[in-house]
């Protein structure tokens, strides 16, 4: 059939298994097709797809709720609702979203692009059906990578008991973007490899109907009978599986009994990441769980980094690496985002040095705190999901005045991914607490010339930012030592002063050489603490100063400036260039620094009038 022509998931009632196996074909061919176009998460969705169909069978959205945790799963229910016709569009800008959005669909009720949310989510929609006299259902699909964050445990420990009936799908491929980790997951693969559904998956097609459906059900009475309980069954639930998440028949079969029991439901479905897609399904590092463009046949990106540039998060792990090689008491801890906060090669060279907590960025947090009184600790962590761990930092860290080194990566605009990743609230959150410092380089020297600072040089905690761009490889003889709150000055002769910071310094020095401007630059390496000195400078010239910032305007270090000028009683003609108070979609870097007037060009016509 034509996906294209698709308006919502009801024709889905009509069809055979036969036709909604080729329909999970077809599906699979068009998110290889558009995804290799557009880029995206490719591994999570291929792995969903018969399970998507038979949800859409079984439910009916928009009047059922149906709730991606992680969101990024949901590009087969975009399909089924009507958007096949915009995926050429995919996280460009003011195109689809990669995620579940409201304003998009009335089939979207939930937008999450961190995980483990879900739950919680349907537990708020099942209190408000219930109390309302409604009827429909609530459907968290939720990975099992994504159990692991107390979010979801807390939300489990409120529907046990709550007399509610919400529908847990337990989607799992024994992966988040890389392979899980814990206590839980071995129970996972315990339950996944029991003797029953080994031989459940290799036998259901000698089996009738009917004797099929009474095979399970029956597993189910005598694992009960003999106290063979999962977590589940403690916290409440009724448990089903394991079920394979390819059999769509089998998947209708257990959806249908959840649909009609009036008591909260986990189905346990077993997928495979990456399926249909060799180099996808293959893919054993999470190469595969979100990609640029890319060439179907070969699997390579289609665009090749430049020669001599490489990510920022790479030169950070460089750092750590080779000081790892003189300090025997060094730890990483890393909140689930090895690969993607470029940790790899140091997992294979040190995996006694570095610890993956899975997606449990509070935990993260406190358990490096206390780890610290023995260890130097580096957490790397995305600027967006720090967010989640704010009350860690200010009651388990900074309160107590214990040391670590933050490295938020992804800081600033992140692009594709939209609003929920968008790395632009950190410097708000982290600078009115005490005992932390915030430190952004421009370039890789500066890098390690602040990660040096950090570790040896004070005895606060410290949060090193640096985006998902990428920049030049560095050269280590120009190296010189950091030992105190430093900025950086280029003075031009020029009428105004510009201060920056990070890849925003970067870019707009090398626009004013470039056009010879006069404007005086100053690269502010300390967000928190400020260089009084230079600052004191800035104020004697009585320049009108301009503050670029790569947050929003509110709370950012042009705020820290605005406040330093009330608290001496000075006098300056300051003005705040940044993001407004709002939240900002998905996009690249230009088109949103576009939008806003943050391209280079606006920003000095702005300046220089």
């Amino acid at each position: 059939m034509n996906l294209l022509d698709i308006k919502d998931p009801q024709f889905l009632k009509d069809l055979s298994f036969k036709e909604l196996n080729e329909l999970a074909e077809e599906i699979r061919s068009f998110l290889i097709e558009n995804i290799a176009k557009t880029g995206g998460h490719l591994a999570s969705n291929l792995g969903v797809v018969e399970l998507t169909l038979a949800i859409h069978r079984v439910f009916n959205s928009p009047v059922d709720r149906i709730v991606f945790d992680v969101g990024h799963q949901s590009y087969i229910h975009k399909i089924l609702t009507g958007r096949a016709k915009d995926f050429k569009t995919l996280r460009k800008f003011e195109g689809l979203s990669g995620y579940q959005k409201r304003k998009e669909s009335v089939h979207d009720h939930w937008e999450a692009g961190h995980s483990s949310t879900a739950i919680a989510a349907i537990s708020g929609f099942e209190v408000s059906r219930k109390e309302n006299g409604e009827v429909y259902k609530n459907i968290a699909v939720v990975g099992d990578g994504s159990l692991n964050s107390g979010l979801s445990f807390e939300a489990l420990n409120f529907l046990g008991h709550s007399g509610l009936q919400p529908i847990i799908v337990l989607n799992d491929n024994d992966r988040s973007i890389s392979k899980n980790v814990g206590r839980l997951n071995k129970l996972l693969n315990k339950m996944r490899s029991s003797k029953f559904y080994a031989f459940a998956k290799k036998s259901k097609r000698k089996w009738p109907k009917f004797f099929y459906g009474l095979k399970v059900r029956l597993a189910n009475t005598i694992r009960g009978f003999a106290n063979n309980f999962t977590i589940f069954d403690e916290l409440g639930f009724s448990y089903y599986g394991p079920i394979d998440g390819h059999d769509i028949k089998a998947l209708i079969k257990f959806l249908e009994i959840a649909k009609n029991k009036n008591k909260p439901i986990v189905l346990h479905v077993v997928t495979t990441k990456g399926k249909g897609y060799e180099h996808s399904e293959n893919d054993q590092f999470g190469t595969w769980h979100g990609v640029k463009p890319f060439d179907v046949e070969t699997g390579k990106p289609i665009t090749q980094n430049k020669e001599n540039m490489t990510s920022w998060s790479n030169i950070i792990s460089n750092y750590i690496f080779q000081r790892a090689k003189l300090n025997e008491q060094l730890k990483v801890i890393v909140p689930a985002m090895i690969i993607g906060s470029g940790f790899s090669e140091f997992q294979e060279k040190y995996p006694e040095k570095i610890i993956d907590v899975g997606i449990c960025e509070a935990f993260s947090v406190c358990f490096s705190a206390a780890l610290s009184e023995k260890y130097d600790v580096f957490l790397p962590i995305y600027s967006s999901f720090l967010q989640r761990a704010y009350d860690q930092i200010v009651h388990d860290l900074t309160r107590q005045d214990l040391k670590i080194v933050i490295g938020i990566d992804r800081a600033g605009i992140v692009g594709a991914d939209g609003d929920t990743h968008q790395g632009i609230y950190d410097i708000a959150f982290l600078k009115h607490i005490p005992n932390i410092e915030i430190i952004q380089p421009s370039n890789a020297v500066e890098a390690w010339q602040l990660l040096d600072y950090a570790f040896n040089h004070t005895n606060h905690s410290v949060a090193i930012r640096y985006s998902k761009n990428k920049i030049n490889v560095y050269q280590m003889e120009k190296y010189k030592p950091i030992d105190k709150p430093t900025w950086l000055s280029y003075d031009h002769h020029g009428f105004v002063n510009l201060i920056a910071y990070g890849d925003n310094f970067t870019r707009m020095k090398k626009y004013i050489d470039n056009n010879q401007l006069k404007i005086n630059l100053y690269n502010a390496l300390f967000i928190k603490p400020m260089d009084e000195t230079v600052l004191k400078d800035i104020v004697n010239s009585q320049l009108t100063t301009y503050v670029l910032e790569d947050v929003t305007k509110i709370s950012g270090l042009g705020s820290s400036i605005l406040e330093f000028l009330s608290d001496n009683d000075l006098k300056l003609d300051l003005k705040i260039i940044g993001l407004p108070d709002e939240f900002i979609d998905h996009g690249s870097q230009e088109e949103i620094y576009k939008k806003y007037h943050l391209d280079e060009e606006s920003i000095i016509k702005k300046i220089l009038g």
